[in-house]
């Protein structure tokens, strides 16, 4: 995997640490940080934003588990698909185009909904953070989701330090080597350590979970990430660093095993992400919390794509998938500063 200059910043200060830390300016103008969100906030508003539709998982995940936390009176979880055009974030030229369409729908996301909190539910979209002016001075608490991969992929090698981890992404996060870099900074072996993008399979997956175009961008990057073992390597475990790709999982593992790995553990961090909510003294300052979910998209999000999607979202939350099938569709969400290519 590469090491970009970006990927050297985000290790050397962990992401959640940073921002959790850093004092930022709430919508009202008094400077919280994330701790100081938590501890004070009665009503709160988070955003859940991805380059797609995969952070409805987390999405999902927190209006499951708030409304017995009692963490706050009230919670809107504004899902904001962060998607400018179909082409998308990792079919960019480069990393400061990136950063540079990021960091205009930062602004506009913070100015539309004033939110309290935002997660970047989407590994693609947590490499580019580090690389916007947003980041600089971020006006909100910002949590992305690359060092709860890699805690999740820690935890599995210390119980196997013999394992070998293969790291599953999109062409952006594998590029930046982010995964790769962390675990090495917290000594773990670099030869233990598989990077397979996954060019494409998120749109894939949200155009058919089981469909036969799914099936073949699996089989391929299963391929392509066994043949990358060592000769006869058996000990082996798959981590999900796309927010997609979880939804995906009984076909991954159906894919390992027809390649001969049957037991594959296939390592998922959505369901993690929000951890750092979910604890003392947080936990039971109200009776309970009312929840409400939106979900809201500059794109239109298909009958086909909420087929393939919405399923997957009731078994974790029917209120989100609820909101998936009510989602409002604003082509003026916000607007960025680019043009697509030109036809051949």
């Amino acid at each position: 995997m590469k090491k970009s200059s970006a990927l050297r910043r985000l290790f050397l200060i962990p992401l959640v640490a940073l921002l959790a830390q850093a004092a930022c300016a709430s919508p009202a103008g008094d400077p919280l940080t994330l701790d100081e969100v938590l501890a004070q906030k009665e009503d709160i508003t988070i955003l859940v934003t991805d380059s797609g539709l995969g952070g409805l998982s987390v999405a999902a995940d927190l209006a499951a588990r708030l409304p017995d936390s009692g963490i706050f009176r009230n919670a809107r979880i504004v899902f904001y698909n962060a998607l400018f055009h179909s082409s998308g974030y990792n079919s960019l030229d480069s990393e400061e185009e990136k950063a540079k369409i990021f960091d205009q729908v930062l602004d506009e996301m913070v100015e539309r909904y004033r939110p309290d909190m935002i997660l970047i539910a989407c590994n693609t979209l947590s490499v580019v953070y580090e690389n916007t002016q947003f980041a600089l001075s971020p006006r909100v608490p910002v949590v992305g989701i690359v060092e709860t991969g890699v805690d999740l992929i820690a935890r599995k090698m210390e119980q196997d330090p013999e394992a070998t981890a293969i790291v599953f992404g999109t062409r952006t996060t594998i590029e930046s080597g982010v995964h790769e870099a962390m675990l090495v900074e917290r000594g773990f072996p670099e030869e233990q350590i598989v990077g397979q993008a996954a060019h494409r399979l998120a749109g894939a997956i949200e155009r058919g979970v089981e469909s036969e175009e799914t099936m073949g961008y699996i089989r391929q990057f299963v391929a392509e990430a066994v043949a990358q073992l060592p000769e006869g390597e058996r000990n082996v475990f798959g981590s999900f660093n796309c927010t997609h790709y979880g939804f995906a999982t009984d076909q991954f593992a159906a894919v390992f095993a027809e390649v001969g790995y049957p037991d594959i553990e296939l390592l998922d961090p959505n369901p993690e992400m929000a951890d750092f909510m979910f604890r003392a003294p947080y936990l039971n300052r109200h009776p309970g919390t009312t929840v409400v979910v939106e979900v809201v998209s500059k794109l239109e999000i298909t009958e086909q794509e909420r087929a393939s999607i919405g399923p997957l979202l009731r078994a974790v939350s029917p209120m989100a998938a609820d909101a998936l099938d009510a989602y409002v569709w604003d082509p003026n969400l916000f607007r960025v500063d680019w043009q697509p290519p030109a036809a051949n």
